[in-house]
């Protein structure tokens, strides 16, 4: 998965309101629908990216959640559809959650996401 790097980028995906609540993190997400017109990324990609507050935890403990969803995402990435961008918005109980729990939100996640976006 290719990474959301400028703010822009966050904000496009944040203020189309399109989410996917989870215990321990919001899954933010919308399709791109210009980028190949662009050719600023390559045709298809997902990229995500991370929102991990000071809320969370300190610096160590947000390293360590952000680690955890990095693995995740890449491990559920294929049941998102191609063109889509994702933003995982931390919750606090992100930092204590274990690593099953994560990745049970993170598999019912994604499909909650890509049979949204199915619907539409």
């Amino acid at each position: 998965m290719e990474r959301l790097k400028s703010h822009s980028d966050f904000v496009a995906v944040l203020k189309r309101r399109r989410k996917v609540s989870r215990h321990d993190f919001i899954v933010h997400y919308a399709m791109r629908d210009d980028a190949k017109a662009h050719g600023v990324v390559t045709p298809g990609a997902r990229r995500m990216g991370l929102a991990v507050s000071k809320a969370v935890g300190n610096a160590v403990t947000r390293n360590s959640v952000k680690r955890r969803f990095r693995v995740l995402a890449s491990r559920y990435e294929h049941a998102l559809p191609e063109g889509i961008d994702v933003v995982l918005r931390a919750k606090p109980s992100a930092a204590n959650a274990s690593f099953q729990s994560l990745e049970e939100q993170m598999a019912t996640g994604f499909e909650m996401v890509a049979s949204k976006l199915a619907r539409d």
